[in-house]
This record gives structure tokens, sequence and C-alpha cells, in this order.
């Protein structure tokens, strides 16, 4: 009787040893949520952008030669007349001299030419040749006079040079930019790129405050420009800020603005959108989110869908600005399914 209890009480133990352990829980998913972001309906638009001198020059000579001295370097300021470089005037006076002498010597010719027309030894063509030849003489004179003239660079008009883009010794060829002038006439400008969305937004005349850090000051100005296309490489439009020329402006500085706007169209009706990929279901202007509460449980919400653009869905109807909304997984998630949010960056 004693072995048999004692085999049972084995037989037990083994049926319990056997018996495999119950499977864990499921965890909830993580879920990327995001929030539903209100309509921009501020006034102002921010940005950054640079200084700049409003108009630049571009000064060169009008013929090729060797440069005999540049007496400017960057950020100089300059008066109207001041000369600014000039061309080795050996070489210019050399080129005058033989177009002069050319000249007289076919003056002379001319008039031999004249002479032997009337006593009837050359013919009527010869003689109109050696007026053409006198004509082109003359010519080249004016183009050497010229040259002289313009062999030394005077500043246009007061001004900051920008940049000096050649030295003394080197030859240049006809045209070649020597000096950068900023006039300041033209005053300076905070220049601004903008997206095409900002930009829309945005007249001519718009009042723009402008924050300064390296002169510590704020500046009042006014959208003067927009630009009239995108930039090739980054699509932005550039716009000009009409700065005061106050004491220690110069080009290149970073400045904050802050420029009057209209509401964005699509939002000033006040409706929040959604990221795209919050939305399924989705057609004929309505659709379904998961909705995330507070527990963390995903709720299903029928939407009425607005515009759609680069930055969401509007939603015309069935979230409010703040609300939580799943933005992925959502061919796993069921109605009433807890999750772990995952915030999604913006």
């Amino acid at each position: 009787m004693g072995r048999a209890s004692s085999l049972a009480a084995v037989l037990v133990i083994l049926a319990g040893c056997s018996k495999s352990p119950a499977p864990p829980a499921p965890q909830a998913p993580i879920v990327r949520v995001a929030r539903v972001a209100a309509p921009d309906l501020s006034p102002f638009i921010t940005a950054s952008g640079s200084v700049a001198v409003r108009r630049e020059l571009s000064l060169g000579f009008t013929t090729a030669g060797q440069i005999a001295t540049i007496t400017v370097n960057e950020g100089d300021r300059v008066r109207k007349g001041q000369l600014l470089a000039a061309l080795n005037a050996d070489q210019v006076a050399a080129a005058l001299v033989s177009a002069q002498a050319e000249q007289r010597r076919a003056a002379a010719e001319y008039q031999r030419s004249v002479a032997l027309r009337q006593q009837g030894w050359i013919t009527e063509l010869r003689l109109e040749n050696a007026r053409a030849a006198l004509d082109a003489a003359k010519a080249n004179v004016r183009a050497r006079d010229f040259a002289a003239q313009t062999a030394r660079i005077t500043a246009p008009s007061d001004g900051v040079v920008q940049a000096r883009l050649a030295e003394p010794m080197e030859v240049v060829a006809a045209g070649a930019p020597v000096i950068v002038l900023g006039a300041e006439a033209g005053g300076y400008v905070l220049r601004v790129p903008l997206s095409d969305r900002e930009s829309a937004r945005i007249v001519k005349g718009a009042g723009a405050q402008v924050q300064l850090d390296a002169l510590d000051r704020a500046l009042q100005g006014s959208v003067i420009e927009i630009g009239g296309r995108s930039d090739r490489t980054t699509g932005a439009f550039t716009i000009e800020v009409s700065l005061p020329n106050v004491a220690g402006l110069r080009s290149g500085m970073i400045g904050r603005v802050r420029i009057a706007a209209a509401p964005r169209a699509a939002e000033a009706n006040g409706h929040p959108y959604v990221p795209p990929g919050a939305l399924f279901y989705a057609r004929a202007g309505e659709g379904f989110v998961y909705v995330i509460d507070r527990a963390n449980v995903a709720r299903t919400r029928k939407v009425r869908l607005g515009e759609t653009d680069d930055r969401g869905t509007q939603i015309l109807s069935g979230l409010a600005a703040g609300d939580r909304v799943a933005v992925s997984a959502l061919d796993l998630l069921r109605d009433g399914q807890r999750i772990r949010p995952q915030e999604a960056r913006p």
C-alpha cells in the first residue's frame, strides 16, 4: 500500500512538470503619433537673410592691358571720381600715338589723291578708297583716345568696395571686372530666401522689422522687391527688405526679419490639418483616422477632408488642434487597441 501511494505521488509530480508555462500577454505595438496642427494664422513671416548693397557695379577697362596700380581694397569707402585702378600708361599711349600717325599718313594720301583726281591721273574709285582709309584712321584714333581715357577706373558714385578681383601686373581682357563697387546711393537691403508659399503672402511695401545681432539693434524697413523667379538650385524666392543707412552696416551681416503678411488662403477658415500618413480609407471627401486618447487607446474616427498639399490634409470636421493621431502601423491597428505611442518629429 505504501509503494502504491509513492508511485501515485511520483506520477502526479511528473504530470505537473510536463505542463508548459502560459504564453506571455502580447505587448502593445509601438505606433508613431502626431498632433493635429493648428492653422497658421500668424500675420507675420519670420526668416533670416544677409545684408547686401542693393546696387553693385562691376567696373573694368574697355581695352586689354596690364594693370599698373589698384588703389583700393575690399571694404574701403570711396568718393565719386576717386581713382580706383589704372592700366600701364606706356602701352595705352603707344597705341594712341600709332593711331594718330596712321591718321596723318591717311590724310596726306587722301590729299594727294584729290590732286591727282583733279588732273585726271587716277580714277574716282581710287579716290574713294583713299577717303575710306582716312575715315578708318580717324575712327581708330577716337577708339584709342577713348581707351586712353578709360585706362583709369574712377568711382562713378560714392560707395563701398565689395570686391577686388585683380592685382597689379596682371594682364586683363577688355571688359573683365576688376572692382565691384556697392553704390551708396542705392542703400542697403536684407536679402531673404522664402518658399513659394511664404512669398505668395507678401506684397511690396509690407512693413518689416530687422534684428541685426552684429549691431545689437533693430531696424525698420519695408519689402521693396519680390523675386520674379525662384532659385534653380534651392527653389526659394528672394525678398529684398530696405534698410536705413546706419553707421556700421556692412554687406554679409546676418539679420532676422519679421514681415507683415496675409494668412495662408487655405488656412484663413481656421481648419487644422494632419500628416498624409494619418488617413486611411480616404475617398469622396471623407476618410478615417485613429485618434489616440489619453489612455493610449486607438479610437477610429471619421473625418471630413479639405485640401491636400505638402503640409498634409485639411480636416473640415472630426478633429481639433492638439488631438493625437496615429501615423504608422495603421494596417495593424484596431478600434479600442492599446498602443505604445512614439511622438513623431515635426
